[in-house]
């Protein structure tokens, strides 16, 4: 029989990955509208898409997945840290993986988007999150009192 803890961390897991699919959609059609309605440059529709999708992602999942009152800036300055090293990579593979070895777009799209899954979610649960996960609810509960 699973643990308390084993239990929210599956509930945990599966919020996540559900609120990323949501963002994902967001990033998917962002980036087909830009990407075929604006003919815009792969690495240009996918950049203004990552973001769109970030800002939602970070939003829902620090109120809902993780309930966490830490410091909104310093938690959105660990993302960017986050971003700011698997954007520059995520960039320059797509476009080689586009316009070198001539993988279909939408293909290149999504394998980069579970990669970005699956380390943004281990990233955010122990960097971003780490230490103020639940703690949200603790705050408006309020100090406990002790008789």
């Amino acid at each position: 029989m699973a643990t308390t803890e084993g239990k929210k961390e599956l509930l945990r897991t599966i919020k996540f990955t559900l609120f990323s699919i949501s963002a994902g959609v967001i990033q998917f059609l962002t980036f087909t509208l830009l990407n075929e309605l604006a003919h815009l440059d792969y690495w240009v529709s996918y950049l203004i898409a990552l973001v769109l999708s970030v800002l939602w992602n970070f939003t829902i999942n620090r109120k809902v997945t993780f309930h966490s009152a830490n410091n909104v800036p310093i938690a959105m300055l660990k993302v960017a840290c986050y971003y700011a090293v698997f954007t520059p990579l995520s960039t320059l593979w797509t476009d080689y993986l586009t316009k070198t070895a001539l993988w279909n777009e939408y293909v290149v799209l999504i394998l980069t988007m579970l990669v970005n899954f699956i380390t943004e979610y281990l990233f955010w649960r122990f960097v971003v999150f780490g230490k103020s996960i639940d703690t949200a609810q603790k705050k408006q509960k309020g100090p406990e009192k002790t008789a």
